[in-house]
Protein backbone atom coordinates (compact mmCIF):
# COMPACT_ATOMS: atom_id res chain seq x y z
CA UNK A 1 0.00 0.00 0.00
CA UNK A 2 1.59 3.27 -0.54
CA UNK A 3 1.80 5.92 1.91
CA UNK A 4 -0.40 8.69 -0.09
CA UNK A 5 -3.26 5.84 0.08
CA UNK A 6 -5.31 5.29 3.25
CA UNK A 7 -9.18 3.87 3.01
CA UNK A 8 -11.94 6.12 3.39
CA UNK A 9 -13.79 9.16 1.33
CA UNK A 10 -12.28 10.55 -1.31
CA UNK A 11 -12.81 13.93 -3.23
CA UNK A 12 -12.03 14.39 -6.92
CA UNK A 13 -11.71 18.02 -7.98
CA UNK A 14 -12.45 19.08 -11.62
CA UNK A 15 -11.41 22.25 -12.79
CA UNK A 16 -11.65 24.32 -16.22
CA UNK A 17 -10.50 27.73 -17.38
CA UNK A 18 -13.98 28.73 -18.94
CA UNK A 19 -17.61 29.27 -17.72
CA UNK A 20 -20.54 26.83 -17.06
CA UNK A 21 -18.60 24.00 -17.43
CA UNK A 22 -19.43 22.19 -14.05
CA UNK A 23 -22.38 19.98 -14.84
CA UNK A 24 -19.68 18.60 -17.69
CA UNK A 25 -17.15 18.44 -15.53
CA UNK A 26 -19.33 16.15 -13.14
CA UNK A 27 -20.29 14.05 -16.00
CA UNK A 28 -16.67 13.28 -17.06
CA UNK A 29 -16.00 12.25 -13.57
CA UNK A 30 -19.02 9.85 -13.61
CA UNK A 31 -17.82 8.32 -16.44
CA UNK A 32 -14.21 8.19 -15.16
CA UNK A 33 -15.74 6.10 -11.95
CA UNK A 34 -17.66 3.98 -14.28
CA UNK A 35 -14.40 2.99 -15.80
CA UNK A 36 -11.94 2.81 -12.72
CA UNK A 37 -12.03 -0.70 -10.74
CA UNK A 38 -15.21 -0.90 -8.76
CA UNK A 39 -15.32 2.51 -7.19
CA UNK A 40 -18.97 3.13 -5.88
CA UNK A 41 -21.21 5.86 -7.33
CA UNK A 42 -20.24 9.31 -5.45
CA UNK A 43 -21.95 9.94 -2.17
CA UNK A 44 -22.29 13.57 -3.15
CA UNK A 45 -21.17 16.45 -5.60
CA UNK A 46 -20.71 20.68 -4.85
CA UNK A 47 -20.18 23.51 -7.49
CA UNK A 48 -17.28 25.48 -6.14
CA UNK A 49 -17.81 28.01 -8.87
CA UNK A 50 -21.52 28.76 -8.78
CA UNK A 51 -22.77 32.70 -8.77
CA UNK A 52 -18.75 33.46 -9.46
CA UNK A 53 -18.70 34.11 -13.03
CA UNK A 54 -15.83 37.06 -12.34
CA UNK A 55 -12.95 34.63 -11.79
CA UNK A 56 -13.33 32.93 -15.29
CA UNK A 57 -13.16 29.34 -13.88
CA UNK A 58 -15.49 26.61 -13.73
CA UNK A 59 -15.04 24.02 -10.86
CA UNK A 60 -16.90 20.97 -9.45
CA UNK A 61 -16.17 17.81 -7.01
CA UNK A 62 -17.53 14.51 -6.43
CA UNK A 63 -16.99 12.89 -3.27
CA UNK A 64 -16.75 8.63 -3.07
CA UNK A 65 -15.09 5.94 -1.00
CA UNK A 66 -12.52 4.35 -1.51
CA UNK A 67 -11.48 0.73 0.14
CA UNK A 68 -8.33 -0.23 -2.33
CA UNK A 69 -5.53 0.74 -3.51
CA UNK A 70 -5.95 -0.52 -7.13
CA UNK A 71 -8.77 1.48 -6.79
CA UNK A 72 -7.27 4.63 -6.55
CA UNK A 73 -4.64 3.71 -8.84
CA UNK A 74 -7.36 2.87 -11.24
CA UNK A 75 -8.84 6.27 -10.52
CA UNK A 76 -6.27 8.13 -10.79
CA UNK A 77 -5.01 6.33 -14.56
CA UNK A 78 -8.67 8.19 -15.42
CA UNK A 79 -8.06 11.37 -14.29
CA UNK A 80 -5.19 11.44 -16.65
CA UNK A 81 -7.38 10.96 -19.55
CA UNK A 82 -9.42 14.32 -18.32
CA UNK A 83 -9.84 17.64 -20.45
CA UNK A 84 -8.75 19.99 -17.28
CA UNK A 85 -7.05 20.49 -14.13
CA UNK A 86 -7.97 18.03 -11.51
CA UNK A 87 -7.11 16.27 -7.90
CA UNK A 88 -7.40 13.20 -6.33
CA UNK A 89 -7.02 13.36 -2.37
CA UNK A 90 -8.22 12.12 0.86
CA UNK A 91 -11.29 14.08 2.45
CA UNK A 92 -9.41 14.27 5.64
CA UNK A 93 -7.46 17.59 6.21
CA UNK A 94 -8.88 18.46 3.45
CA UNK A 95 -7.44 22.09 3.78
CA UNK A 96 -4.46 22.02 4.22
CA UNK A 97 -2.16 23.79 7.18
CA UNK A 98 1.18 24.51 5.74
CA UNK A 99 1.59 25.66 1.89
CA UNK A 100 5.34 25.30 0.34
CA UNK A 101 6.17 26.03 -3.57
CA UNK A 102 8.98 26.34 -5.66
CA UNK A 103 9.42 29.54 -6.85
CA UNK A 104 11.05 29.15 -10.79
CA UNK A 105 8.10 28.31 -13.20
CA UNK A 106 5.91 27.51 -10.67
CA UNK A 107 5.03 30.96 -8.45
CA UNK A 108 6.93 33.02 -10.98
CA UNK A 109 6.79 32.66 -14.65
CA UNK A 110 10.60 32.51 -15.09
CA UNK A 111 13.39 30.86 -14.30
CA UNK A 112 15.92 33.41 -12.69
CA UNK A 113 19.24 32.01 -13.67
CA UNK A 114 18.41 31.65 -16.90
CA UNK A 115 17.49 35.20 -17.53
CA UNK A 116 20.63 36.78 -15.63
CA UNK A 117 22.19 34.52 -18.18
CA UNK A 118 20.70 37.05 -20.85
CA UNK A 119 22.79 39.90 -19.45
CA UNK A 120 25.93 37.43 -19.68
CA UNK A 121 24.74 37.00 -23.58
CA UNK A 122 24.36 32.72 -22.56
CA UNK A 123 20.48 32.46 -22.42
CA UNK A 124 20.15 30.00 -24.80
CA UNK A 125 23.12 28.01 -23.33
CA UNK A 126 22.02 27.98 -19.07
CA UNK A 127 18.30 27.48 -20.51
CA UNK A 128 19.26 23.96 -22.38
CA UNK A 129 21.10 23.23 -18.87
CA UNK A 130 18.28 24.02 -16.86
CA UNK A 131 15.99 22.05 -19.04
CA UNK A 132 17.57 18.97 -18.59
CA UNK A 133 17.75 19.56 -14.43
CA UNK A 134 14.38 19.92 -14.57
CA UNK A 135 13.41 17.15 -16.45
CA UNK A 136 15.59 15.06 -14.35
CA UNK A 137 18.20 14.06 -17.04
CA UNK A 138 21.24 15.59 -14.86
CA UNK A 139 22.19 15.71 -11.22
CA UNK A 140 20.61 19.30 -10.10
CA UNK A 141 23.56 20.31 -7.84
CA UNK A 142 26.28 19.84 -10.84
CA UNK A 143 24.11 21.31 -12.70
CA UNK A 144 23.42 24.34 -10.15
CA UNK A 145 27.40 24.88 -10.12
CA UNK A 146 27.91 24.69 -13.55
CA UNK A 147 25.60 27.07 -14.33
CA UNK A 148 26.66 29.35 -11.71
CA UNK A 149 30.22 29.53 -12.92
CA UNK A 150 29.24 30.73 -16.01
CA UNK A 151 28.23 33.97 -14.60
CA UNK A 152 31.64 34.40 -12.88
CA UNK A 153 32.23 38.60 -13.38
CA UNK A 154 28.29 39.36 -14.25
CA UNK A 155 27.74 42.85 -12.37
CA UNK A 156 25.57 42.49 -9.46
CA UNK A 157 23.57 45.28 -10.32
CA UNK A 158 22.03 43.29 -13.19
CA UNK A 159 20.06 41.24 -10.56
CA UNK A 160 17.92 44.18 -9.24
CA UNK A 161 17.44 45.11 -12.88
CA UNK A 162 16.20 41.04 -13.67
CA UNK A 163 13.91 41.24 -11.40
CA UNK A 164 11.96 44.42 -11.89
CA UNK A 165 12.09 43.62 -15.66
CA UNK A 166 12.03 40.07 -16.56
CA UNK A 167 10.17 38.44 -13.51
CA UNK A 168 6.57 37.81 -13.20
CA UNK A 169 4.17 36.12 -10.55
CA UNK A 170 2.08 33.97 -12.31
CA UNK A 171 -1.67 33.96 -12.52
CA UNK A 172 -3.44 33.31 -8.75
CA UNK A 173 -0.31 33.06 -7.24
CA UNK A 174 -1.05 36.03 -4.82
CA UNK A 175 -4.54 34.74 -4.34
CA UNK A 176 -3.51 31.61 -3.33
CA UNK A 177 -0.57 32.54 -0.52
CA UNK A 178 -3.09 35.16 0.52
CA UNK A 179 -6.24 33.33 1.00
CA UNK A 180 -4.15 30.60 2.77
CA UNK A 181 -2.31 32.98 4.61
CA UNK A 182 -5.87 34.45 5.60
CA UNK A 183 -7.06 30.81 6.73
CA UNK A 184 -4.34 30.45 8.82
CA UNK A 185 -1.74 28.56 6.76
CA UNK A 186 2.34 28.91 6.73
CA UNK A 187 2.93 29.89 3.43
CA UNK A 188 6.94 29.19 2.19
CA UNK A 189 8.59 29.78 -1.09
CA UNK A 190 11.91 27.35 -0.86
CA UNK A 191 13.65 27.34 -4.21
CA UNK A 192 17.36 25.94 -5.70
CA UNK A 193 17.16 29.28 -7.33
CA UNK A 194 18.52 32.63 -5.16
CA UNK A 195 18.03 34.05 -2.67
CA UNK A 196 18.23 37.52 -4.30
CA UNK A 197 15.53 36.38 -6.05
CA UNK A 198 13.59 34.55 -3.25
CA UNK A 199 13.09 37.35 -1.15
CA UNK A 200 11.58 40.02 -3.59
CA UNK A 201 9.13 37.02 -4.71
CA UNK A 202 8.09 35.84 -1.50
CA UNK A 203 7.51 39.24 -0.18
CA UNK A 204 5.44 40.18 -3.75
CA UNK A 205 3.00 37.09 -3.21
CA UNK A 206 2.69 37.31 0.89
CA UNK A 207 4.91 33.94 1.95
CA UNK A 208 5.30 33.99 5.43
CA UNK A 209 9.04 32.99 4.57
CA UNK A 210 11.11 31.82 1.96
CA UNK A 211 14.36 29.30 1.48
CA UNK A 212 16.87 29.26 -1.00
CA UNK A 213 20.79 29.48 -2.35
CA UNK A 214 22.90 32.27 -2.14
CA UNK A 215 24.98 34.25 -4.88
CA UNK A 216 28.56 34.57 -3.94
CA UNK A 217 30.01 37.98 -4.58
CA UNK A 218 32.88 40.47 -4.21
CA UNK A 219 30.67 43.40 -3.69
CA UNK A 220 30.84 44.21 -7.44
CA UNK A 221 30.61 41.27 -9.51
CA UNK A 222 29.72 37.33 -9.63
CA UNK A 223 32.05 35.15 -7.95
CA UNK A 224 30.32 32.35 -10.00
CA UNK A 225 30.22 29.98 -6.98
CA UNK A 226 27.23 29.23 -4.66
CA UNK A 227 27.54 29.20 -0.78
CA UNK A 228 26.93 25.26 1.19
CA UNK A 229 25.38 23.74 1.40
CA UNK A 230 23.22 24.05 -1.70
CA UNK A 231 19.56 23.98 -1.30
CA UNK A 232 18.39 21.02 -3.71
CA UNK A 233 15.91 18.31 -4.00
CA UNK A 234 16.18 16.40 -0.58
CA UNK A 235 16.27 19.66 1.22
CA UNK A 236 12.83 20.92 0.10
CA UNK A 237 11.50 17.89 1.36
CA UNK A 238 13.44 18.15 4.89
CA UNK A 239 12.37 22.24 5.19
CA UNK A 240 8.76 20.24 4.42
CA UNK A 241 8.92 17.79 7.06
CA UNK A 242 10.55 20.34 9.74
CA UNK A 243 7.78 22.70 9.09
CA UNK A 244 5.41 20.16 10.03
CA UNK A 245 7.29 18.79 13.00
CA UNK A 246 7.52 22.59 14.11
CA UNK A 247 3.49 23.46 14.09
CA UNK A 248 2.95 19.96 15.11
CA UNK A 249 1.06 18.79 12.57
CA UNK A 250 1.08 15.75 9.94
CA UNK A 251 2.49 16.06 6.65
CA UNK A 252 -1.07 15.18 5.47
CA UNK A 253 -2.30 18.73 6.45
CA UNK A 254 0.34 20.26 3.83
CA UNK A 255 0.58 21.16 0.01
CA UNK A 256 3.49 20.95 -2.00
CA UNK A 257 3.74 22.57 -5.38
CA UNK A 258 6.85 22.43 -8.07
CA UNK A 259 7.01 21.50 -11.67
CA UNK A 260 10.77 20.04 -12.19
CA UNK A 261 12.26 16.94 -10.64
CA UNK A 262 13.94 19.16 -7.75
CA UNK A 263 10.51 19.35 -6.07
CA UNK A 264 9.69 15.96 -6.47
CA UNK A 265 10.48 14.63 -3.26
CA UNK A 266 8.38 17.47 -1.43
CA UNK A 267 5.53 16.63 -3.75
CA UNK A 268 5.55 13.22 -2.62
CA UNK A 269 5.81 13.77 1.09
CA UNK A 270 3.09 16.08 1.55
CA UNK A 271 -0.12 15.60 1.89
CA UNK A 272 -1.42 16.84 -1.70
CA UNK A 273 1.29 17.16 -3.83
CA UNK A 274 0.53 19.37 -7.04
CA UNK A 275 2.24 19.50 -10.46
CA UNK A 276 2.25 22.54 -11.88
CA UNK A 277 2.55 22.81 -15.39
CA UNK A 278 5.45 19.92 -15.12
CA UNK A 279 8.09 18.00 -16.58
CA UNK A 280 6.65 14.20 -16.91
CA UNK A 281 8.51 12.87 -13.98
CA UNK A 282 6.90 15.23 -12.51
CA UNK A 283 3.35 14.77 -13.24
CA UNK A 284 3.19 10.83 -13.10
CA UNK A 285 4.06 11.00 -9.44
CA UNK A 286 1.57 14.16 -8.10
CA UNK A 287 -1.98 14.16 -6.74
CA UNK A 288 -3.23 16.93 -8.85
CA UNK A 289 -2.36 18.83 -11.96
CA UNK A 290 -2.36 22.11 -12.69
CA UNK A 291 -1.96 22.33 -16.96
CA UNK A 292 -4.97 24.72 -18.27
CA UNK A 293 -5.76 26.74 -15.50
CA UNK A 294 -3.92 28.90 -12.90
CA UNK A 295 -2.74 28.54 -9.12
CA UNK A 296 -5.98 29.18 -7.90
CA UNK A 297 -6.73 25.64 -8.74
CA UNK A 298 -4.90 24.81 -5.95
CA UNK A 299 -7.62 26.24 -3.25
CA UNK A 300 -10.37 24.66 -5.08
CA UNK A 301 -8.95 21.73 -4.57
CA UNK A 302 -9.30 21.77 -0.94
CA UNK A 303 -12.40 22.63 -1.68
CA UNK A 304 -12.48 26.46 -0.93
CA UNK A 305 -15.45 27.98 -2.65
CA UNK A 306 -14.62 30.66 -5.22
CA UNK A 307 -16.21 33.72 -3.20
CA UNK A 308 -13.39 32.49 -0.13
CA UNK A 309 -10.69 33.71 -2.65
CA UNK A 310 -8.66 36.95 -0.91
CA UNK A 311 -5.57 39.05 -2.60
Amino acid sequence: MTEKFKIGEYALVGVRAALNQEMEILERFREALEKADNVQTCSKTRILTQNSSNIGLSAAEMTFSLQTEDQYMSLKAECAEFQGDWALLSEKTRKKQLLICDMDSTIIAEECLDELAAYAGIKDEIAAITARAMAGEIEFKAALIERVDKLKGLSIDVIEACYQTRINLNPGAKTLVQTMKTKGALCLLVSGGFTAFTAKVAAAAGFHANYANTLIDDGAHLSGTVAEPILDRESKRDRLLLSCAQKGMSPEESLAIGDGANDLDMIQAAGLGIAYKAKPIVASEADAQITQTDLRAALLFQGYHADEFAG
